[in-house]
């Protein structure tokens, strides 16, 4: 006994296997995590060494350098990406994307605690990156008088209260200055005391110490033994006496900390600052746990801080700058959304073809069934609702119906011959079975290459890939099983034939003598048809050249990065007065509903307080009269009449998609000579912009950094008995803010940090005028054992698979072609870049060239891989090709679609192209499917048995593919946030399905006739 008769004869199973499928996978959908892409684990590993004072070229030398050559061992190193900056250097590992990254973590661990640093270089910190693991959500703190007080209320109280809400992974103030004992030395009465500051250094290290002293017994007791070294509080450290000067021993008098320094609870120095609505603020970054719901932890994120707001000090308030989150959410209601509305349009379609109420409500049935029985699939595989998974059940609605629509139209066309409800529903079901495991099998064979895609794209589509897969399964499995079962229920309690039921009948009869009218004319001319339909193809692949492709489409998010720079050397405060007309700006537009000021980046040496960072909030896309892009130009007009400020602009559109810059254009020159790479890395910039064929354009490269250069009297030194490393003790404690020795603070560990008073060194005169210590234990003024003079430097040296690189990024012009742009750069590239250089894209502009050769790949083996199981299913290798010819149509239909709209081809394009690729084949496989059996049963010649066939099959191949434009219009209808990555593929659907349905309906007959020749020696002429 099949499924088929068991479940007609066991309709309990059916229900019970159909109710299971419903309940259980609802509870499992409703315990789903959300997020806005698929939680990949990127195997990147960064590493951060900071060497404070030292400039990048000394960095590269004796740190990136020994560094990179002991990880070249590591296994799997897909990309090698080094920076030294001022003071620190950094190295980015990207490994082979099926690299497992705890291992690989472990592996650079191991490699770089065999390293033996200088002495002032500080302990590497090595951590896994992951662009899904970027903060969700952007909250600021503002309102207070004094900032060392918010920081420092912040870090004790709030981010504690944070940290152990559900599902948060990180909650942390970043970038800002962090808190520190302050001993500011005052250099007047160091020299009046005789003393130089490595003096003051040497006394606090040596009386400011705590260690343990063991233990002892004593009696029948053992006492633990600590020695209470460290000074306890402030007043303990400035009363803390400065024992000895250059070494040797102070008898005359009493000199302590607090006679030449004042020490303070203060902050490190600040190299950052941060305004919202002009008042100073703080950023706090909250980041979840992998597979979590981003959109929940964003609420809870809020209800928090919204109940602590009577336990803020006075004045203090927090708002949410960057909620991520928001446009997750409104992308997945909109798709759930979608998903019904096609799920309602589908079944109202059925209904319009079939007549009949129950009929309509037994394929309604099929849905709930395939979607929520999916979502078993999507929880026990680790998946989360993101926009792949979200995409692949909105696309099935309109495949898993197909199965269902094929079984019930032909088991109502055998009870409307006369037979008994359970006789029409096994008869019925059992005749097209074949033809509905063949299309869902080929359906699949589509789908899952693109399982097996390569690169962080690959993993996205890994997901897709399972869960279209998945559907399309349970589908299959639901039609053979419970749409029987409920056909021979409702057909038992069926009513006799409706007026609507009848007039449908005498509608789709004269239709099918119309459609057998013309297939007869159509077979007769049968070279003629084919040659014409593939030349009709051939021509419609021109429209390659002109739709534009890209990465993906621009989509408006409701936010938009804002990122601006001062000339290079330009101060922390002239950078912040900078800051004040583009503030303006901003704050007096009205499409602005928030925005967040940040001045500076990152904190310590290595901050280019240059730099501003205005992550710019826009209000609710439906509230404004412009999308994201307007503005965007509106902005770049006002922005240019801002003197002596660059600003650029990017969407978030790629963001989570890639591993690098998320601008439409980014690449890296490499070579050996930094001027050379700075010289072709601005040609190529001025090239982009003369040709108008991008905006924004910058790079990573700078020059013109002020720098004050210290060089050595060597002679002079030797003369006066003056150590070089004597000399930069001095400058590190007294001009660098050296960090030495530890502090216990309300139970936290904070540095000490040693400097000159900064109203104390203002020129080049007063530098001139510190002490350094000789052999002999006098004092030295430092003119006369240095030259200082003023130069210009470089900010930092980037090098890419230990190649010196200049990266180049920025946007689009508007109505560009993302391939096109990346075309001309490659051809001016090759004929510029002398021998010896090369250039590397990066980003989404890698994104891009990486996932349409992996998807272009998966299509193609997809396709072979439907025509090995359709060979098998029809145990042929002839009627396979009958089959595909329904595929070239479809792209023909899909790339006219693009066309019409102005629509690209980008990665959502290409989804909707898979999803096609998978449907058009499924009505050439009914009609070849029948046609077959007609053949075999009735022993009818090629022609008369398409000529019968055929219009047999013409309403269900109707039914399903109306059934599929109507499922995906609803992508095409309607804005709302996501609309430009569902709007590819509803054109791609409709378009490619409707060209395909019309053309398969007479090319596939032609060909099947022209390729029956070739088949006269298989198994029909064997009576075995």
């Amino acid at each position: 006994m099949n499924f088929i008769d068991l479940s007609i004869r066991r309709p309990v199973f059916a229900w019970v296997l159909m109710f299971s499928l419903i309940v259980f996978g609802a509870i499992c959908a409703n315990r789903l995590g959300v997020s806005q892409m698929p939680d990949v684990n990127f195997p990147i590993v960064s590493i951060s060494i900071p060497y404070p004072g030292a400039a990048p070229e000394l960095i590269e030398s004796e740190i990136l350098d020994f560094v990179e050559e002991r990880l070249l061992s590591i296994e799997g190193i897909k990309e090698m990406k080094s920076s030294a900056q001022q003071g620190s250097g950094s190295i980015r590992l990207e490994f082979d994307i099926n690299r497992n990254v705890d291992v690989v973590l472990q592996e650079v661990q191991t490699a770089i605690s065999r390293l033996r640093f200088p002495t002032a270089v500080e302990p590497p910190t090595i951590r896994k990156q992951n662009p899904e693991e970027d903060p969700i959500l952007i909250v600021s703190i503002y309102g207070g008088k004094d900032f060392k007080e918010m920081t420092s209320w912040i870090d004790n109280f709030l981010l504690n209260q944070l940290q152990f809400l559900p599902g948060i992974g990180e909650v942390s103030i970043a970038g800002f200055s962090e808190r520190n004992l302050r001993i500011w030395i005052d250099k007047s009465k160091l020299e009046n005391s005789y003393l130089t500051v490595q003096d003051i250094v040497d006394a606090l290290s040596s009386e400011h110490i705590e260690s343990t002293a063991g233990q002892f017994t004593q009696d029948k007791r053992e006492l633990r033994v600590r020695w209470l070294g460290e000074a306890m509080d402030l007043e303990s450290i400035r009363n803390l006496r400065i024992l000895k000067r250059g070494g040797q021993r102070i008898y005359e008098s009493a000199i302590r900390i607090k006679d030449v320094a004042v020490v303070e609870d203060g902050l490190s120095d600040i190299r950052r600052l941060a305004r919202v609505d002009g008042k100073p603020a703080v950023g706090i970054m909250i980041k979840k746990q992998r597979g979590t719901n981003e959109v929940d932890i964003s609420k809870a994120v809020m209800k928090k801080l919204d109940s602590l707001k009577d336990r803020f000090p006075e004045g203090y308030q927090h708002r949410a700058i960057v909620d991520f989150t928001k446009s997750t959410e409104s992308t997945v209601h909109l798709t759930i959304e979608k998903l019904i509305v096609a799920a309602i349009v589908t079944i109202f379609i059925c209904f319009l073809f079939l007549g009949s109420i129950p009929s309509a409500i037994n394929i309604l049935f099929s849905i709930p069934t395939s979607i929520l029985g999916t979502g078993l699939i999507i929880y026990f595989s680790g998946f989360t609702l993101n926009l792949f998974t979200l995409l692949a059940l909105t696309l099935a609605i309109s495949i898993v119906v197909d199965d269902a629509i094929m079984l019930l139209e032909n088991i109502v066309r055998h009870y409307r011959m006369g037979k008994k409800p359970k006789r029409a529903a096994s008869d019925g079901a059992k005749e097209v079975l074949p033809a509905a495991i063949a299309a869902t099998l080929a359906v699949i064979a589509v789908f899952l290459p693109v399982v097996f895609m390569d690169g962080i794209i690959g993993k996205f589509f890994f997901q897709f890939g399972i869960t279209l897969s998945a559907a399309v399964s349970l589908s299959l499995l639901e039609a053979v099983t419970i749409t029987p079962m409920r056909a021979a229920a409702f057909l038992s309690a069926e009513p006799k034939e409706s007026k609507f039921e009848k007039k449908l009948e005498h509608i789709f009869e004269r239709a099918g003598h119309v459609y057998q009218r013309l297939l007869h004319t159509t077979l007769q001319y049968k070279y003629i048809v084919v040659t014409l339909s593939l030349m009709f193809f051939a021509g419609s692949l021109w429209l390659t050249r002109t739709v534009k492709k890209e990465f993906v489409p621009s989509q408006d998010q409701n936010i938009i990065i804002v990122q601006a720079q001062t000339p290079p050397g330009t101060s922390l405060e002239s950078t912040n007065e900078a800051s004040t007309p583009l503030e303006k700006i901003l704050r007096n537009d009205p499409a602005v509903e928030g925005f967040y000021m940040s001045i500076g980046s990152g904190g310590g040496g290595v901050s280019q307080v240059n730099q501003m960072f205005i992550p710019v909030a826009l209000k609710p896309l439906e509230t404004r009269k412009e999308n994201h892009q307007q503005i965007m130009e509106r902005w770049r007009k006002s922005f240019k009449e801002l003197k002596g400020l660059r600003v650029t602009m990017r969407d978030i559109s790629s963001r989570n998609l890639t591993a690098g810059r998320t601008n439409p254009i980014a690449l890296n020159l490499l070579g050996p000579s930094l001027e050379i790479l700075d010289k072709k890395s601005k040609e190529l910039i001025q090239f982009l912009e003369g040709k108008k064929l991008a905006v924004e354009l910058d790079s990573d490269y700078r020059t013109g950094i002020p720098e004050l250069l210290i060089e050595p009297d060597r002679t002079a030194m030797a003369l006066r008995g003056v150590s070089v490393s004597a000399v930069g003790q001095i400058l590190s404690a007294g001009i660098g803010g050296l960090a030495q020795g530890r502090y216990t603070a309300d139970g936290r560990r904070i540095d000490i940090r040693f400097k000159i008073r900064e109203d104390q060194i203002k020129s080049i005169h007063d530098l001139q005028k510190l002490f350094v210590r000789n052999l002999a234990g006098n004092l030295i003024p430092l003119s006369e054992v240095v030259k200082i003079s003023e130069g210009t430097a470089i900010q930092g040296i980037t090098r890419i698979n230990r190649q010196r690189a200049i990266g180049v990024f920025g946007n689009l012009a508007p109505n560009q072609s993302q391939s096109e742009v990346l075309n001309e750069i490659d051809k001016y590239l090759k004929k510029e870049l002398p021998v010896g250089y090369a250039y590397s894209l990066e980003g989404s502009s890698a994104g891009f060239a990486e996932s349409f050769k992996s998807l272009i790949s998966a299509l193609l083996i997809g396709i072979l891989v439907a025509y090995l199981i359709l060979a098998v299913q029809f145990n042929s290798f002839i009627h396979p090709i009958s089959v595909l010819m329904a595929l070239p149509f479809s792209l023909t239909g899909a790339l006219i679609a693009l066309s019409l709209f102005n629509t690209s081809l980008n990665l959502f394009s290409f989804i909707g192209l898979i999803v096609l690729m998978g449907i058009a084949k499924k009505n050439s496989i009914l009609l070849v499917e029948f046609a077959n059996q007609v053949r075999d049963h009735d022993k009818l010649d090629v022609k008369e048995a398409l000529l019968k066939a055929c219009p047999v099959r013409l309403r269900p191949i109707l039914m399903t593919s109306v059934a599929t434009v109507a499922a995906a219009f609803p992508l095409i209808i309607g804005g709302g946030m996501g609309a430009e990555t569902r709007t590819p593929m509803g054109l791609v659907i409709i378009g490619g399905t409707i060209v395909s349905t019309i053309l398969t309906l007479f090319v596939v007959p032609a060909m099947y006739m022209i390729l029956a020749k070739l088949e006269r020696k298989d198994h029909r002429e064997l009576s075995i």
